[in-house]
């Protein structure tokens, strides 16, 4: 009796996307319904970061901006009072990769079925695609 399990936990990826936006409403209800926290996560990385080319510097890039603006877009999502239950993170990294790893150990893994890249004809984006063959957890994509 002496030892407390930790709650539950969803991790959301974000991107700014309307099916973002409807996975991010999406693992909230779930998340609620098996009491679990929700840890959105928005994953950046510098272009040419993985390939034989230089790295090119992003300089209008600012992490701290980056976090204020996800702050800002929870709100207008969730509303305030839902937008201030979950955990935001921004995390510098190859978007799956950033997801698989926070994803280790959760309930699920809840992704928008199609990102802001990609064409616009695929059922599937890369990242969804990605992590529902790679996820130690069950994976749930959402499409708007």
């Amino acid at each position: 009796m002496g030892t407390e399990t930790a709650r539950p936990r969803v991790v959301v990826g974000a991107d700014g996307s309307p099916d973002s936006h409807a996975a991010l409403r999406w693992a909230v209800r779930y998340a609620e319904l098996i009491d679990a926290t929700v840890d959105v996560v928005v994953a950046w990385d510098m272009p040419g970061a993985y390939g034989w080319a230089a790295l090119a510097m992003d300089a209008d890039f600012d992490e701290a901006v980056a976090r204020q603006l996800l702050r800002k877009e929870l709100r207008e999502v969730l509303g305030a009072e839902q937008a201030d239950s979950v955990r935001a993170f921004v995390v510098r990294g190859n978007t799956v990769e950033v997801l698989l790893t926070a994803a280790e150990g959760a309930e699920a893994l809840v992704v928008g079925s199609r990102g802001r890249g990609g064409f616009a004809r695929a059922l599937l984006g890369s990242v969804s695609q990605h992590v529902a063959h790679h996820a130690q957890c069950p994976v749930v994509i959402v499409r708007p």
